[in-house]
């Protein structure tokens, strides 16, 4: 393998030349470090079926399902498919995912280490993913927020981005929202965790899925405190051109790997409507996901 660092990003670096099926233990264990301390890791000329694709994230760990089927890859529900391309004249996957800043299942008791994206199908024009890196965006902060953020924890839910079912069509929104409330209820993380491998401090909230800061009692620190945090971190910024956001572009055949305790992301939509294909796994490493619990 040839590794690289992406010298005019503010993360990442490029792997060339890793084959899985001549993969050895120590070149993914020396993937897995690269993710860990240098948070996105890109491995170029990647031509994978989708079961290929499973095998190469349960290299990394414990691969598991969305918990919304309709997400699923038919062939196999490990593989998460955001798609705007109709196979057969069916809808595969959901199209336009990510939207909104986010980490991956955030509003779960325990989110994923890893995600892994494969695109399939490239758009011509603006593509690509916006990145933050909450370890710097933390240090960034003024020591008065941090302090702050890090007496505090986070509520997180999925409920104001919940994507509506072809099922959901004519159902009462209440029951709709009874329902997200049922089966995906808020849960409470540190606003600011501590990552088990590199042991750096991440301000763990997002525009998306954070719906509230409270104290360590379950008092109610109001929005105030939260919207600070998300200006700061660049999260409110539509210009993104905040100094924390990453733009990291892909080519045909490239095959993403990042650190999802310490990104949160935002997909970039092509202004134009243009096929765009990706395949999703998501992985547990071996590690819990916070090491200051």
């Amino acid at each position: 393998m040839i590794i690289s660092k992406q010298t005019d990003a503010r993360m990442g670096s490029v792997v060339e030349g890793f084959d899985i099926a001549s993969a050895t233990a120590a070149d993914v264990a020396r993937i897995k470090e690269l993710v860990y301390t240098d948070k996105i890791v890109i491995l170029r000329k990647q031509e994978l079926s989708t079961g290929a694709f499973v095998e190469l994230g349960k290299l990394f760990g414990e691969p598991a399902p969305y918990y919304e089927p309709m997400y699923h890859h038919p062939e196999n529900d490990l593989v998460f498919v955001s798609s705007n391309v109709p196979e057969d004249g069916k809808q595969v996957g959901v199209p336009k995912t990510g939207k909104f800043w986010h980490a991956d299942y955030q509003f779960m008791e325990k989110p994923f280490g890893f995600t892994l994206i494969h695109p399939q199908v490239v758009p011509t024009g603006d593509r690509g993913t916006f990145f933050i890196d909450l370890g710097k965006a933390y240090e960034a902060l003024p020591q008065e927020l941090k302090d702050a953020a890090a007496q505090a924890r986070a509520v997180h839910s999925p409920r104001r981005f919940f994507k509506i079912r072809p099922e959901d069509v004519y159902r009462p929104v209440g029951e709709l929202l009874a329902e997200i409330e049922t089966k995906t209820p808020a849960v409470v993380h540190n606003a600011v965790t501590r990552h088990p491998h590199t042991g750096e401090s991440i301000l763990y909230i997002s525009e998306g899925f954070t719906v509230g800061l409270t104290d360590e009692a379950g008092n109610d620190l109001g929005a105030d405190l939260l919207q600070n945090l998300l200006e700061a971190t660049g999260q409110y910024d539509r210009t993104f051109e905040h100094p924390q956001i990453h733009l990291q572009r892909f080519d045909a055949g490239d095959l993403l790997i990042w650190d999802n305790r310490s990104l949160v992301h935002r997909a970039l939509h092509t202004t134009t409507p243009e096929p765009a294909v990706s395949y999703r796994v998501t992985v547990y490493d071996e590690y819990p996901f916070d090491a200051a619990v």
